[in-house]
Formats: C-alpha cells, sequence, structure tokens
C-alpha cells in the first residue's frame, strides 16, 4: 500500500511548540519548515530545535519531509549536512529549476529521499526532467511563489496556474512521483478551501499542502475515497470478476460498461482506502 498524502501541515521549525502540537495532528506528512517560515537571525537555532524535535520522535507513522533554505542561501548546504543526520523521510528542496539543483542535493544527502517545490517558471518548463531524477519522491506545488513570478491574480478558481498545475501532475505521474497541490492561504475560510482541495483532488492530485492544523479535516475528507466510492469499487471488481470467470470481456455495473482499466482504478480506490486506514490507526 503506498502512504497517503492526503494533508501536508507545514511547521516552523523554530517553534517548539508546534512541533511537539505536531506529534498529535491527524495530518499524512508534516512539513518541518526552515526556510519561509523562519526568520533569518533565527535559522541556525531552528535547525537545532528541529533536531531536538526529531530525535525525541512521537510523530508515528506520519511523512517527515524537512524543507531546507535554498542552496543559493548561506543556510541551505548547512541544512542539507544537518537534514542528512536527521530522523525524517526526505528533505523538500525549494524553488527546484531543474535536475542540476536536485544532482547538488543529492551529492549531499545520499541516503534521503529527495522532494522538489515547483514554484518558478523555470521548474515548471523543467517538471518533466525534475521528475525523471532518480532520487525524487514527489513534488508540492508553491503557488504563491509561482503565481507572483507569473504576476497573476489566481482568484478562486486558480484558472491562471492551471496550466503549470496540469504540467508538473502529468510529469509526476508519467514518473511514479506524488504530488502535493499548494497552500490555500485564507485558513479560516473552509468553504474556500474546500473548494480548492475538490479542485486539486479533481485534478489528480494526491493531497494538499496546509499553513494551519484547521485545515486538516478538510483536506483528509477531501482526498480520500468516499463510502460510495469504495462500495462502487467492490461491486465493480466483483462484477468483472464474474464475467471474466463465465469468458466475458467486460461487465456492466449501475448500466456503464467495465473494463480492465475500471478494475484497476477500483483496486487504487480500494488500496487507498486501506493505507488511509492504517495510519490512522497507528
Amino acid at each position: 500500500m503506498a502512504r497517503p498524502y492526503r494533508s501536508a501541515l507545514y511547521i516552523p521549525a523554530s517553534r517548539e511548540r508546534a512541533l511537539d502540537k505536531a506529534r498529535g495532528l491527524s495530518c499524512d506528512a508534516i512539513l518541518f519548515d526552515l526556510e519561509d517560515a523562519v526568520a533569518p537571525e533565527e535559522k541556525v537555532r531552528a535547525r537545532e530545535t528541529l533536531a531536538a524535535a526529531l530525535a525525541s520522535g512521537g510523530y508515528g507513522a506520519r511523512a517527515r519531509l524537512v524543507r531546507i533554505n535554498g542552496l543559493d542561501t548561506e543556510w541551505g548546504e548547512d541544512d542539507l549536512r544537518a537534514a542528512a543526520g536527521l530522523a525524517c523521510d526526505g528533505v523538500l528542496v525549494p524553488k527546484v529549476d531543474g535536475p542540476a539543483t536536485l544532482d547538488r542535493v543529492a551529492a549531499l544527502v545520499p541516503d534521503l529521499p529527495l522532494w522538489a517545490m515547483m514554484e518558478t517558471p523555470a521548474g515548471i518548463l523543467n517538471a518533466a526532467a525534475i521528475c525523471a531524477h532518480p532520487r525524487l519522491a514527489g513534488i508540492v506545488m508553491g503557488t504563491n511563489d509561482l503565481a507572483k513570478d507569473l504576476r497573476t491574480r489566481p482568484g478562486h478558481r486558480r484558472e491562471p496556474l492551471l496550466h503549470a498545475l496540469s504540467a508538473c501532475l502529468l510529469a509526476a505521474r508519467a514518473h511514479g512521483r506524488v504530488a502535493i497541490d499548494g497552500v490555500y492561504n485564507a485558513f479560516r475560510d473552509a468553504e474556500g478551501l474546500e473548494a480548492e482541495c475538490a479542485q486539486g483532488r479533481d485534478l489528480g492530485f494526491d493531497g494538499k499542502s496546509l499553513i494551519h492544523p484547521d485545515q486538516i479535516a478538510l483536506a483528509n475528507a477531501a482526498f480520500a475515497p468516499t463510502g460510495a466510492e469504495i462500495d462502487l469499487a467492490r461491486r465493480q471488481i466483483a462484477a468483472f470478476d464474474e464475467a471474466s470467470a463465465a469468458g466475458q470481456g467486460v461487465a456492466v455495473v449501475d448500466g456503464r460498461i467495465v473494463e480492465n482499466l475500471h478494475v484497476a482504478t477500483a483496486r487504487e480506490t480500494l488500496s487507498r482506502a486501506e493505507a488511509i486506514a492504517a495510519l490512522e490507526t497507528t
């Protein structure tokens, strides 16, 4: 079963209280942030605070990803050297413009999976090459930075960003990478978050990156199979198996044809549901 990534919550690595609170949250992944959420004068201390928190454990089965500062900053390489010894599941690299950036990171952290922030015009144009990198596990959309660089006004439905979102998703799927959608800034706007989660889910993303714990429940619900979808998946598999036993290549469920591709989707739905259930019981 693949690990679920319905909700990926950013936590400032400099805030001990937030790091402790995250141990009890129901998000699927934690993005421990050494970059944007940490003031320059706090960068070094944040690295030490995060190391202590991860060493103490308590984060359960959640994916633990560490977002470093860019390699063009005075903190980036030291972040990577520290990350190589941290109890984490991967390194999230900001502003990845191309695979050469990942090559530099891979040389400093030889054992950890790499994740790429897709948040620059060059990165979007090079999405296929980035997602083809052998060390890459997944991508996280950085829609705020991307909107700034593109000079767009995305609005509620994010029309100006849809090409970039789809291009990155295509690249991720072509190479079997996890794809996590960007953040929704108005964390008190539950209706807007729900709509944007639904949009990201329908585009094909695995989950949503989040900026506040109050957003977790909506993201978890949006990116999980519904009870109706699970029931349909089971009935499609059963009907197809019955049709196959009778020497038929297709089945019919609820008036719709069910072929091999539908059965593959149904099995994936059940696998995701099982993975979510396993995570929520740990």
